[in-house]
């Protein structure tokens, strides 16, 4: 028979018990984050110009990794456990470059080494951005029904063609795209195209993320909030210093406002920093001027490194965040030293002027 000190004692204890269980179960609304290597889905490079720059190589291996060994630079890549790779693709270009064809025949390369594809959709004939969003020639005179038929059709070909871990649905589409049929000041329309352009890759690849992607920090709170019923998994924003913001702090924020706004996947669609503001060729740089760079991030070496472990810091440190891309790192001068027409970016390429790997690539480390 236990007395009533020791029945009392006895509950205290029970009572003690039930607590310290209760206090090690999470929380319903806490949404706990992935340890780091799980965080980081997505260490990313969009290699679009890669095909090019071979085909001019004469098939020859242009790139030499960090033992300065010749090696393809999808090879040095994977290597450096870079484990995505974005490509863009165009509707009907006028080369074979950046082509259905040359995307599916470098799809399958990027498949055979293992690695994710990120397709990004430019809905053009060239370059789409925030300035310019021009339809395909062969969508030209459609009627807005017409164009977002086409959209459907178009999207649904390249998802179950392709099966892209991620698809962007446009790029930079600040402004909307197809304009100006999907412009952002007719925004009924511009969402309707942007719902088609979803649907058809959820039904053509239920399992591929979908993106869409804004360029810059400047407005992009309001953009996400307004399309934020559509039916997508991921947010990609575009950040460069040269055009972006140059404040540390701001972008910091910035991003923590975002992760707050939404419950969206978020990754670093396309970044990049020069390792030097010298030029290997006579075409001029996009990116050369002492403004161009961040305080404490000298376009040195070291300090291309050092801005590329700043911004996975960042995903790391942002709530939903999922990963991020280096855009264009294997755009070198291939063409020569005094072609007036070859690459604008051999500063902000993660291989110097003798097309060595440098350090930043060990920002794909996990």
């Amino acid at each position: 028979m236990v007395n009533q000190g020791g029945f009392i004692a006895f509950n205290t204890l029970l009572l003690l018990f039930a607590m310290v269980l209760s206090s090690c179960k999470p929380r319903a609304d806490v949404i706990e984050e992935p340890p780091l290597e799980e965080k980081l889905v997505y260490r990313a490079a969009d290699l679009s110009a890669l095909p090019m720059i071979e085909a001019a190589s004469g098939g020859h291996n242009t790139f030499y990794n960090v033992d300065s060994v010749a090696q393809d630079a999808l090879s040095i890549f994977k290597e450096s456990d870079c484990n995505t790779v974005r490509l863009r693709i165009w509707h009907t270009p006028n080369s074979t470059h950046s082509s259905f064809e040359e995307v599916k025949t470098f799809a399958a390369r990027i498949r055979a080494k293992g690695m994710k594809l990120w397709l990004t959709i430019h809905y053009s004939d060239w370059w789409a951005d925030p300035g310019q969003q021009t339809p395909p020639a062969a969508w030209a005179g459609l009627s807005a029904t017409e164009m977002a038929d086409s959209v459907y059709a178009y999207t649904f070909k390249l998802a179950s063609v392709l099966k892209p871990e991620i698809l962007q649905v446009g790029n930079e589409i600040n402004n909307g795209f197809l304009w100006p049929s999907g412009h952002s000041n007719s925004p009924a329309q511009f969402h309707n195209l942007l719902a088609k352009g979803i649907a058809a890759t959820r039904d053509a690849s239920p399992n591929t993320q979908i993106m869409l992607h804004y360029a810059g920090i400047d407005g992009a709170l309001d953009f996400f909030s307004a399309v934020d019923t559509l039916d997508f998994d991921q947010i990609g924003i575009s950040y460069y210093p040269r055009w972006h913001e140059q404040n540390v702090t701001v972008v910091e924020a910035f991003f923590y406002t975002l992760s707050q706004q939404s419950n969206k996947d978020i990754l670093i669609a396309e970044t990049a920093y020069p390792f030097t503001l010298g030029y290997n060729d006579w075409t001029n740089n996009l990116v050369g001027m002492p403004e161009h760079v961040l305080n404490g991030y000298p376009a040195t070496p070291k300090g291309q490194a050092d801005f590329m472990a700043f911004i996975k810091k960042l995903m790391v440190d942002t709530k939903h965040a999922r990963g991020f891309c280096y855009w264009a790192p294997e755009w070198v001068a291939y063409k020569g030293p005094q072609a007036p027409d070859g690459s604008p970016w051999e500063n902000m390429a993660v291989f110097n002027f003798n097309n060595r790997a440098l350090p930043v690539l060990q920002t794909f480390n996990p």
